[in-house]
């Protein structure tokens, strides 16, 4: 079980998030929610060991995660928000060097990235650069990548930026099923709609504190609310959305 225990992040006299405590286990999908701002990104950082708190801790299995920083990396794939790829290596040889970073056997890596390309549908783009990939196809390589050594954890950060439907519908189905195959998955979104469909629980945040925390129905049920949407509106204290949309009509007429 990864364990985040009143973790606490400044930036000067800036406090990113204060005291957020959570829990993702091995066969869940732990859905990150928050608006801009909100320290989702900060904690995202943290649990990805590219962050130290300021205070508090991060836990695997009731040890200190981030004392043993280089084991904790190894366990982890992570696809990042942005997509930061060598633009003049091919797919294959953009995983090949992620999967030896890694410590895929040789004798197992370029069945693995075959695999990988022909199921994410780039195997017939094997041979051009990352550079002439369009945002869908680099997401898949990040993707492979982040899974491709078999990792214990699996951190999501906007992981369906760029997809086509098509794919998005692979994805959320694959995201599911590394779940159900013991890994801890922590998904962070801003697509309300597909952290519905495929996480267990949502931690939602709100100016570096957690708002709300539990299973996608037993939130709606308490707040008798019909969607995550407007569950996320209520905890987070939206603007009426209609409201606002009819105030950026009256400015962009004026």
């Amino acid at each position: 079980m990864l364990a985040i225990d009143r973790l606490t992040r400044h930036y000067g006299a800036l406090v990113a998030i204060q005291d957020v405590s959570f829990e993702a286990r091995p066969g869940e999908v732990l859905g990150l929610l928050g608006p801009n701002g909100s320290g989702k990104s900060t904690t995202v950082k943290i649990l990805t060991g590219l962050l130290r708190p300021t205070s508090g801790a991060v836990r695997l299995d009731g040890a200190d995660a981030l004392a043993d920083l280089q084991h904790y990396k190894s366990m982890i794939g992570y696809v990042p928000e942005e997509p930061h790829l060598y633009s003049y290596l091919t797919g294959p040889e953009y995983l090949r060097l992620v999967g030896r970073l890694r410590g895929v056997p040789e004798r197992a890596l370029d069945d693995k990235i075959d695999r990988f390309l022909q199921l994410l549908d780039i195997y017939d783009d094997r041979y051009q650069t990352l550079s002439s990939y369009s945002k869908g196809m680099r997401q898949k390589v990040l993707i492979a990548a982040a899974v491709l050594h078999n990792p214990r954890i699996v951190i999501l950060d906007e992981a369906f930026s760029g997809l086509d439907v098509s794919a998005a519908r692979v994805l959320k189905t694959f995201v599911r099923a590394i779940a159900d195959d013991g890994k801890i998955v922590v998904f962070s979104s801003h697509v309300l709609e597909v952290v519905e469909q495929v996480c267990s629980r949502v931690v939602i945040l709100k100016d570096g504190r957690i708002v709300g925390h539990d299973s996608v129905a037993r939130l709606r049920a308490t707040l008798q609310l019909p969607t995550l949407d407007a569950v996320f509106a209520s905890l987070v204290k939206e603007d009426d959305v209609d409201s606002r949309s009819r105030r950026l009509i009256e400015a962009m007429r004026a």
